[in-house]
C-alpha cells in the first residue's frame, strides 16, 4: 500500500484524444466527428501511407503550415497502418454514418425539386432515419436537420473512442495536432477512459490539494506495467499556495489569445480559455492555471473553433467552473453542432445557452450575449456570441474574431448598450479558407476560387477602426492573434514582421494612439487594473 499524499506536477499534460487524434470539438459532436473521421483522420492517413516523403517535406515548409501533413519524418509506417486498421474497426458504424450522410445531400440534391418531401423520408438511408428532418428553406432549396440529442444516445457517439494521454513537458513544442496523431512514447502514458471520467477532475484537483497516490492510482485504473510511469507525475513538494484577488479594483488579465481572466473580490469571468497551463520556464512572460482562482464564476465561450475550446484546458478546469455560458443554437445542421449538448456530454453539468442581447445578472455585475458576425467563411452559423461584461458602470465588450462587415449592425447594437470603456477584438485578418476547417464536412468540392474567397478570418484596421467611432472606448486591445508559442500547435499560426495581421493592427494600434485611446496588441500576458467607476489607474 502506498499511502502517501501526493501533489500532480506542475508541468504534466492531459492530453484529451479521439482514436488518438487531438479531440477539438468537432470530434464531439456525432455527425461532426464521422466526417472528420472519413474526411479528415482516415484521408490523412491514406495520403501518408501513400506518399511518406511528401509529408516529410511539407512539414518542414513554412508556406503548408497547418496543412492536412503528419509531422513524423516520413517514418512509423508500421504504426500509421495499425492506426488505419484499428479505426477502421472501432468506427465501422461512424464510417457508414458518414457515407450515409452524403447519400442524403445527394438524394436531395436530385429530387427533391420544391415539391412535398414525405414520400422521401422513405428512401432516405436506413441508418440516418429517425435521426433527421428533411425540409426547404424560402427558396426551395432542400436540407436536412439532425436530432442532435437522440445522436448522442446513439451507437454514433462512440466514447469507447476517447482516452487521455499523459505526459510531461518543458516547452511548448508539438505538431500541428489537426493532422497529426498521437503514437505511442516511451513517456506517454495513455488512459483509456472517456472524458465524463472522474480520474480527470480528481488529477486536475491534484494541482493544489494533495491526494492519496493508491486512491489515485485505483481510480485511474494504472494496470503494473503502467505504474512506474505513472508515478513519475506526481510529487510530495506543495505548489506556492494561490493568492486570492481580494482588492477593491477590476482586475484584467490576459493569458494569451482570447483568453481574458475578469475579477474583482467577488466574482471571476473566464473567457475562451486556451492557457499555457504548464508550469515551466519560457522565454515568453505569461500567466498559467497557477495565476486561476480555486473558483470561476462563469466561463464564457465565444465559439465553437478549436483555438476557442480547448479541451485540455477545459476539462482539468471542469471542478472549478459554476457556470459554463454558451451560444445559444439548436438548429441540428450538421455544420453547426449544438454546444450545451457537447459540454453535457462530456461532464459539465451547469451549461447555460445565451441568446443575442440576452442578459445574466450576478452582484453588481452584468453579462450581455451580442450578435457576433464574419469569420466563419459565410456559412449560416448560429453557435457563436460576442459579450459585454459590465461591472458596475465599466463595460468590457469581447468582440474574439468577428469581422465588422457590416457596421450598422454596431450601431443599432451601440443604442442600447452605449459606449463602452474597453474593446478587445480579434485581427487575424487574413484567416484560412474554409475548407482548411469546415472541408471535412462539405460533400461537394469547392471550386478553389470560391474556397479562397470565403475565410477564417477577423478584423483589418478599417473594420476595428469603425467600431472605435461607434464605441468610443477609452482602450482597444487586439487579441485571438494566435501569436504566442503555446498555440502554434492548435492555430499554425506563425507571423512576420510584414504579416498582414500584424501590419493591419499596427495601424489600428497607431491611428486610436494619435486619437488619446490606449491601444496595444496583446502578447504573453497582461494585468490591468480599473476603477469600476470607469477610471482607469
Amino acid at each position: 500500500m502506498n499511502n502517501k499524499q501526493v501533489y500532480l506536477k506542475p508541468n504534466v499534460v492531459l492530453e484529451p484524444l479521439v482514436d488518438n487524434w487531438y479531440a477539438w470539438s468537432h470530434l464531439i459532436s456525432p455527425a461532426t466527428a464521422a466526417m472528420n473521421i472519413v474526411g479528415r483522420h482516415l484521408t490523412i492517413i491514406e495520403s501518408y501511407l501513400l506518399a511518406p516523403s511528401i509529408h516529410a517535406n511539407a512539414v518542414l515548409n513554412p508556406k503548408m503550415k497547418g496543412g492536412p501533413f503528419m509531422d513524423f519524418g516520413g517514418g512509423r509506417i508500421d504504426e500509421v497502418t495499425a492506426l488505419e486498421s484499428e479505426s477502421l474497426r472501432k468506427q465501422e458504424k461512424v464510417i457508414q454514418f458518414a457515407k450515409a450522410i452524403k447519400e442524403l445531400d445527394k438524394l436531395l440534391t436530385l429530387e427533391a425539386k420544391g415539391y412535398g418531401l414525405e414520400e422521401l423520408y422513405k428512401k432516405v438511408p436506413d441508418i440516418l432515419r429517425g435521426y433527421v428532418e428533411l425540409f426547404y428553406d424560402r427558396n426551395n432549396n432542400p436540407g436536412f436537420r439532425f436530432f442532435e440529442s437522440l445522436l448522442y444516445n446513439s451507437e454514433y457517439y462512440n466514447k469507447n473512442s476517447q482516452s487521455i494521454a499523459l505526459w510531461i513537458t518543458n516547452n511548448d513544442e508539438r505538431p500541428f495536432c489537426l493532422s497529426t496523431p498521437r503514437l505511442a512514447e516511451p513517456n506517454v502514458l495513455h488512459l483509456d477512459i472517456p472524458f465524463d471520467h472522474l480520474c480527470i477532475d480528481e488529477l486536475a484537483k491534484m494541482k493544489r490539494a494533495p491526494q492519496n497516490y493508491d486512491y489515485i492510482k485505483t481510480l485511474c485504473g494504472i494496470s503494473p506495467s503502467q505504474e512506474a510511469l505513472f508515478e513519475t507525475f506526481f510529487t510530495e513538494t506543495a505548489p506556492l499556495p494561490y493568492q486570492k484577488y481580494t482588492g477593491d479594483k477590476i482586475r484584467m488579465r490576459y493569458f494569451g489569445h482570447a483568453c481574458i481572466l475578469v475579477e474583482t473580490k467577488d466574482i471571476s469571468i473566464l473567457v475562451d480559455p486556451l492557457i499555457s497551463y504548464y508550469g515551466y520556464q519560457s522565454d515568453v512572460e505569461h500567466f498559467s492555471d497557477a495565476d486561476l482562482p480555486d473558483t470561476i464564476d462563469y466561463v464564457l465561450i465565444t465559439h465553437n473553433h478549436q483555438d476557442h475550446i480547448l479541451f485540455e484546458t477545459l476539462l482539468p478546469l471542469r471542478h472549478k467552473i459554476k457556470n459554463l455560458i454558451v451560444p445559444r443554437t439548436n438548429s441540428g445542421r450538421l455544420e453547426d453542432p449544438d454546444l450545451k449538448l457537447m459540454f453535457n456530454n462530456v461532464g459539465f453539468n451547469n451549461v447555460f445557452a445565451i441568446d443575442e442581447m440576452q442578459t445574466i445578472n450576478f452582484n453588481d455585475a452584468v453579462i450581455t450575449g451580442l450578435p457576433f458576425i464574419g469569420e466563419h467563411s459565410d456559412m449560416n452559423i448560429l453557435t457563436k456570441s460576442c459579450y459585454l461584461v459590465k461591472i458596475g458602470d465599466f463595460k468590457l465588450i469581447f468582440l474574439a474574431d468577428s469581422r465588422i462587415v457590416e457596421p450598422k449592425l454596431y450601431e443599432h447594437i451601440h443604442r442600447q448598450i452605449g459606449d463602452v470603456d474597453v474593446i478587445f477584438i480579434g485581427m487575424e485578418c487574413d484567416g484560412a479558407p474554409l475548407t482548411w476547417l469546415y472541408g471535412p464536412l462539405l460533400t461537394k468540392k469547392l471550386p478553389r476560387d470560391m474556397d479562397g474567397s470565403r475565410r477564417l478570418a477577423g478584423s483589418d484596421c478599417d473594420k476595428g477602426m469603425a467600431l472605435v467611432n461607434i464605441f468610443n472606448p477609452k482602450e482597444i486591445y487586439v487579441y485571438a492573434m494566435g501569436m504566442e508559442p503555446w498555440c502554434e500547435f492548435i492555430s499554425s499560426i506563425k507571423y512576420t514582421d510584414e504579416s498582414n495581421p500584424i501590419v493591419q493592427s499596427n495601424k489600428l494600434v497607431s491611428l486610436c494612439t494619435e486619437k488619446g485611446i490606449v491601444a496595444e496588441r496583446l502578447y504573453g500576458e497582461k494585468e490591468l487594473l480599473y476603477e469600476k467607476q470607469t477610471s482607469m489607474i
